[in-house]
């Protein structure tokens, strides 16, 4: 079923090439059901995204998601052509921001992802952010002052109607800061990439070929996990082969992803599930287009 267009008011503007942040007072107090995760679509969201939320290390709230739905892209990755031209972000303590993007540009995307990059505090949002000539690509943003603005993006994919999906967020570099995967161009011989934050950009440190974490028209963007397979400090990553039948365990190792393990399966992934109660609590689980349940469990723990 496609999505449809929340019956709101579309924010329509035009600023060039670049997002213009807009006053707080354009984003209305989350009701208390958002915070104790009752609500968990927004009201004035995509009609299938989601609130991401946060907790800060002082104990603050905070909660992101898409808004000002629109069709002005039309590659219907994720199933129709509706995507964001907006993004908000609210805190408990009553601040409020948003975003908007240009018309040359959307999230193609569900919902953002609030972490702390650098480890200082105060949380970044990550989002998957498609432009109408060049495709996809990750871009971060963060409060400064009053404004919600974009700290840091690597560079687009470079053709239109060409997607990313993002794998993972995690120090998989065991650098005391986290790193972003991906996987580019999932559907036509993905490329699995991490990304490191340096300054004004995001710069690719490593990849390899060969991967896939979401199917052509679905609405499941979680086809792949952190896990902690090697018993390091570091987690590893489970994502998903090119044809979603085989779960490879990949791992950061003196600045490469290296194969560490490959789990041939039944049928192609599905989605990510919870793992069964009597799993290991560092386990994954996943459902195949069979119906089967597949649980994958570092070598330490039972699974």
């Amino acid at each position: 079923m496609q999505r449809l267009i929340a019956s709101f008011a579309f924010v329509l503007i035009s600023v060039g090439l670049v997002a213009a942040p807009v006053s707080a007072s354009t984003v209305s107090a989350l009701p208390e059901t958002v915070w104790n995760g009752q609500q968990t679509r927004p009201d004035r969201g995509l009609p299938d995204g989601e609130f991401a939320l946060h907790t800060t290390p002082e104990g603050q709230s905070v909660a992101a998601w898409y808004g000002a739905p629109t069709d002005r892209y039309r590659h219907n990755i994720l199933g129709d052509a509706i995507e964001a031209g907006a993004l908000h972000v609210a805190f408990r303590d009553g601040r409020k921001f948003s975003l908007i993007l240009p018309r040359s540009q959307v999230f193609e995307d569900r919902t953002p992802r609030i972490v702390d990059l650098d480890g200082d505090g105060h949380p970044e949002i990550i989002t998957i952010k498609s432009f109408q000539d060049a495709g996809g690509s990750i871009a971060i943003f963060g409060n400064r002052g009053s404004a919600l603005v974009e700290l840091a993006s690597n560079e687009p994919i470079g053709r239109s109607n060409r997607w990313l999906n993002i794998a993972g967020i995690a120090d998989y570099a065991g650098a005391g800061s986290k790193q972003i995967a991906y996987v580019e161009t999932p559907h036509i011989g993905g490329t699995l990439y991490v990304l490191e934050w340096r300054g004004k950009e995001l710069m690719p440190i490593a990849s390899l070929p060969g991967f896939s974490n979401h199917k052509i028209g679905s609405r499941h963007q979680d086809l792949s996990a952190d896990i902690s397979w090697t018993g390091d400090s570091r987690p590893e990553l489970v994502v998903p082969s090119d044809n979603l039948r085989q779960l490879r365990v990949v791992g950061l190792t003196d600045g490469h992803l290296k194969e560490i393990k490959k789990i041939e399966l039944s049928a192609p992934v599905l989605r990510r599930i919870v793992p069964a109660e009597n799993s290991g609590s560092g386990c994954v689980g996943f459902k195949l287009e069979s119906g089967e349940n597949v649980t994958l469990c570092p070598p330490s723990q039972p699974g």
